[in-house]
């Protein structure tokens, strides 16, 4: 869907976190985009009061598309079970989170918003109230009933991607398939291409063990499974290096000329671009039918309603979104 003024919709996440904080400070600033808020009004309202924030909440009407004023902010309401203790979890506001995320997910696959930015939730909040959640990037496949998706990390200077994500380390040799492993590159290799208008992606692939195996010495999972997904791939036509040593892969040397670099779990590629660009840095969800980007960090609730919460990484998660739209390839 291309459209001149791109519509965005915006989740405020936990509501007890910082969510609704750097929501508010960014809206004090215009923005090249129409925005709309899934929130409950009150929370923006109570937060704004907090943070001596001036602020104009306005419900979104579907027919008005124009860009972000400073100042305003057009929300769909979605209401709390419980009133906001700011810093403070609730499980009883779960429902609230789920909810809120279900309505911005299906308004996108409605076509009515042409990208999801998503503000931090707290997994653990969730599951204590009894839903089973494992994060956004999984429960927007589900909502969306895509099969497998890809979470992929990016600064201005580096793009890292992940085979699986929020796994125990227990469990991640057993979910790196031949065709899972597959499937995540050619997602990536299709995102690169339509997403980031990269023609040629060269991308660089990590091993699973240390030393990407040390010819079996020390783990078999590169000769059994992700060297021969590469062979495969590379005579479809794909650049590919790999596998590397995870420890020597972020090298200069070896970054070199790399357009991605695709990682065989969270912690073993995350630390490093985090490092370079902690606050930051975009979540992008790929392989989606919709376009989702989200911050980098979490709900940060030591800081929710004192004035210290950092906007850098929701900014520059909007601007991803908002390049991604006006220039996506069909």
């Amino acid at each position: 869907m291309s459209t001149i003024v791109p519509k965005i919709a915006l989740t405020a996440g936990e509501p007890a976190g910082i969510g609704a904080d750097i929501i508010l400070q960014l809206a004090q600033q215009a923005l090249p985009a129409h925005l709309v808020v899934f929130a409950a009004p009150e929370l923006l309202a109570q937060r704004a009061e907090q943070l001596n924030i001036p602020i104009t909440l306005e419900v979104a009407e579907t027919h008005q598309i124009q860009l972000h004023q400073a100042g305003k902010l057009k929300i769909i309401p979605i209401s709390l079970v419980q009133p906001v203790k700011t810093g403070q979890l609730n499980v009883e506001n779960a429902t609230h989170v789920l909810t809120m995320l279900k309505r911005a997910c299906q308004a996108c696959l409605d076509k009515k918003f042409d990208a999801l930015v998503t503000t931090p939730i707290h997994k653990g909040i969730i599951n204590d109230a009894g839903y089973p959640f494992t994060g956004h990037t999984e429960f927007l496949a589900q909502q969306t009933k895509t099969s497998q998706v890809v979470m992929m990390l990016a600064t201005s200077k580096l793009r890292v991607a992940l085979v699986t994500t929020h796994l125990p380390l227990s469990q991640v040799s057993a979910a790196i398939t031949f065709r899972r492993l597959k499937t995540s590159l050619e997602i990536l290799h299709q995102a690169l291409r339509s997403k980031f208008s990269i023609d040629q992606p060269h991308i660089a692939v990590c091993g699973l063990n240390p030393h990407a195996g040390e010819d079996g010495h020390l783990g078999t999972e590169e000769i059994i499974t992700i060297i021969p997904v590469l062979d495969e791939l590379r005579r479809a036509g794909m650049r590919l290096i790999g596998p590397l040593p995870a420890d020597t892969a972020f090298t200069p040397q070896n970054l070199a000329g790399m357009d991605a670099v695709l990682t065989m779990y969270h912690d073993q590629g995350l630390p490093v671009l985090k490092s370079q660009g902690f606050g930051e840095a975009v979540n992008i969800t790929l392989g989606l039918p919709i376009i989702r980007t989200s911050v980098d960090h979490g709900t940060a609730l030591t800081l929710a309603g004192t004035g210290q919460a950092n906007t850098h990484s929701l900014q520059a998660a909007l601007n991803m979104a908002i390049d991604i739209v006006k220039h996506k390839k069909n």
